[in-house]
């Protein structure tokens, strides 16, 4: 959403193109606002209206003079990209995610109610926690370095012993997540860098698996947390970096022409 509700916002892209690509996420899309003062503002529905479409929400980002977005994968002790106490982060700590449009002052939530529905809440945001920015090529280095971690954790968590058939888990968690096309012209180490990140995580999923044969005890458990939320950390890291490279490229090409 962020890559691409950019790449419009800079003329990289039509809004056909936004709506086609936003079909590999969800088939039905619903966007309303945080609240009735948003809602006004945005002439949005208002929490409890019925929701409106995904169009509406590419000329609310416009219409409040959005610009390029980033992207926010909060977790507890790590909330770079939000806004402070607010009930945007307290949100977008929820479910893990949010797109953000600092010109804009807004902030996007996605929240799967049912399958195949995606709801998006847009909330007026404040200034924004500082994120450092991490060139690609760094985030790419540190995605190697995490991957030879993740591996040598697993072993040395035995998990595959415990657990028969965990490479077949970890390809199905794969395989299973969104494959969405791309704007024309996007960096494709970038896209190599979001397709790790997903292998990446896949693994560190079965690691983390409180599953019949993980840690059996909490100073067990407490060993493999601290073993593992670096390297998760390593995949927020690298998400955010193929992204804001993605955005850049695209901004700078429109600036170009």
């Amino acid at each position: 959403m962020v890559v691409w509700t950019s790449a419009w916002l800079h003329g990289a892209a039509a809004s056909d193109d936004v709506l086609d690509a936003a079909q590999a996420w969800a088939e039905v899309h619903q966007v309303c606002a945080a609240d009735a003062e948003t809602a006004t503002r945005l002439e949005l529905p208002e929490p409890g209206e019925t929701p409106a479409g995904l169009a509406l929400l590419l000329a609310a980002v416009r219409r409040a003079g959005g610009g390029s977005g980033g992207l926010a994968l909060p977790v507890a002790g790590d909330v770079r990209g939000l806004d402070g106490a607010s009930e945007f982060s307290r949100h977008a700590l929820r479910r893990g995610e949010a797109a953000v449009f600092p010109d804009a002052r807004l902030g996007l939530v996605p929240e799967r109610h049912v399958e195949g529905m995606l709801r998006w809440t847009i909330h007026q945001i404040g200034e924004l926690a500082p994120a450092e920015h991490v060139p690609v090529g760094e985030a790419e280095h540190g995605m190697s370095s995490a991957m030879r971690e993740a591996a040598s954790t697993l072993t040395e968590l035995d998990v595959s012993r415990r657990r028969p058939g965990v490479r077949g888990e970890i390809a199905e968690s794969v395989s299973a997540r969104p494959q969405p096309s791309w704007p024309e012209g996007v960096p494709q180490r970038c896209l190599r860098v979001l397709q790790r990140s997903t292998e990446l995580e896949a693994i560190l999923r079965v690691a983390a698996d409180d599953a019949p044969g993980g840690a059996v005890s909490a100073s067990a458990d407490r060993v493999r947390s601290q073993a593992l939320n670096p390297l998760f950390e390593s995949v927020r890291t690298a998400r955010r970096a193929a992204v804001d490279e993605m955005v850049r490229v695209l901004r700078q090409r429109a600036e170009q022409h």
